[in-house]
């Protein structure tokens, strides 16, 4: 199991080349060296004021660092340490078992301003502001579920697409946090987005439970995601909770498309599915309703499909990124129950696409089985980690792999 936190678009960081963040964090540390504000208090000692160094230290000077405050003042220790970004987000560390250093228990976001307080036993207190070298490229995520979906189905996955190449996929997937409520078991998997980005993808071992409270607490702030990547410059989260256990069966053979709730079939209608083979078939195996979209023009050139069709569509349901749907096709009306005869998706009448749209949430799972098929979509089409068995899924985990 893993934790949680903050899902937010990162904000914008100045770039600087290599060799200026180099030359920018020297000259800051010799600054910080010097001594800070002062403060006074009651007691012994307290008209002094401690001196306080701010050392970012690290393997890379363009790197956001562990920063370490020491204090300077004679037969004093530290008492309480704050450092804090402009926003307030404070970086968590701990003084030394001597009371005269601090130590962050996180590397500092690079190309962020930070503030530090720091009170003595004796009663001063200091003051000092940093800022941590600009890192040289910035990698950003784009997390599902996002914030604006409170409720999803049983099938719905964790999945973070990354802006560029991930390396340093064993140190990042450590700093990605599950937590649940009910201790569900389940596992990370890195595999490649429809469009070829880097993406990793938290599934359970088996269907949520309905009711379950899903946290991803993504900690990447400060952390390097490696060659050709950059870094990351802040934290994400996100929380989710599972809605009915619903699934969607839609059978090819019999040509129906079945809602059941709870493992009970509450309706089935007639449909006509993807002409069988060729390029025009559905897919088998089991996807996850993506997204509710509502009425979309469909174009079959985007498809890959030439000229052949391009209209105006209700009550539209995305199962695939390649283009698999379940909808309202009225024009396909003469099929529906009997023939497999439309161009990849699940097509049926405006009725009973209006009834099943108005049914269905976003991740509940369309389980499609029978013969005529084009097998199963790639894990990155969509969501589609349900096609692998659980034992195949783990191993897609840079953890399990040692990567």
């Amino acid at each position: 199991m893993r934790s949680r936190r903050s899902l937010s678009s990162s904000s914008r960081r100045s770039i600087r080349p290599r060799h200026a963040a180099v030359a920018g964090v020297a000259a800051l540390a010799a600054t910080l060296s010097a001594c800070s504000d002062g403060g006074s208090g009651s007691g012994s000692g307290a008209a002094e004021k401690p001196k306080v160094s701010v050392n970012l230290t690290g393997e890379k000077a363009t790197a956001g660092v562990p920063v370490t405050v020491r204090l300077a003042t004679k037969d004093a220790r530290l008492k309480d340490v704050t450092v804090a970004d402009a926003e307030g987000t404070k970086l968590a560390g701990e003084v030394a078992a001597d009371g005269r250093t601090w130590t962050s228990a996180r590397k500092a976001a690079p190309g962020t301003s930070y503030s530090v307080r720091a009170v003595t036993d004796k009663g001063g207190e200091a003051k000092r502001t940093f800022r941590t070298a600009a890192p040289e490229q910035v990698n950003k995520v784009t997390i599902t579920p996002g914030r604006g979906l409170r409720t999803v189905g049983v099938g719905q996955p964790l999945s973070i697409v990354f802006d560029h190449p991930v390396a340093n996929k064993t140190e990042v997937e450590k700093h990605l946090k599950v937590s649940t409520d009910n201790d569900t078991t389940g596992s990370w998997g890195w595999i490649k987005n429809y469009d070829g980005k880097d993406r990793v993808d938290w599934r359970p071992e088996k269907y949520w439970k309905p009711g379950t409270e899903v946290r991803l607490d993504a900690q990447l702030d400060g952390i390097d995601s490696g060659e050709q990547g950059g870094w990351f410059v802040r934290d994400y989260d996100t929380a989710v909770t599972v809605g009915r256990n619903q699934v969607v069966k839609v059978d090819l053979d019999s040509r129906t498309a079945t809602l059941t709730r709870d493992g009970r079939k509450v309706r089935s209608v007639p449909m006509s599915a993807g002409t069988p083979g060729g390029e025009k078939a559905s897919w088998g195996g089991t996807s996850v309703l993506m997204s509710k979209e509502g009425t979309i023009n469909m174009r079959s050139e985007t498809v890959g499909l030439g000229d052949s069709y391009d209209k105006m569509v209700d009550y539209s349901m995305r199962l695939t990124w390649s283009g698999m749907y379940a909808h309202a096709a009225p024009w396909n009306a003469a099929y529906f129950g009997n023939t497999n005869h439309s161009s990849g998706c699940v097509g049926m009448s405006t009725s009973h696409a209006s009834w099943l749209y108005g049914q269905v949430q976003v991740g509940d799972p369309f389980e499609v089985s029978g013969s005529g098929s084009k097998g199963v979509p790639d894990p990155g089409n969509g969501y589609g980690a349900w096609n692998l068995s659980w034992t195949d899924w783990q191993a897609k985990s840079a953890l399990e792999q040692g990567s």
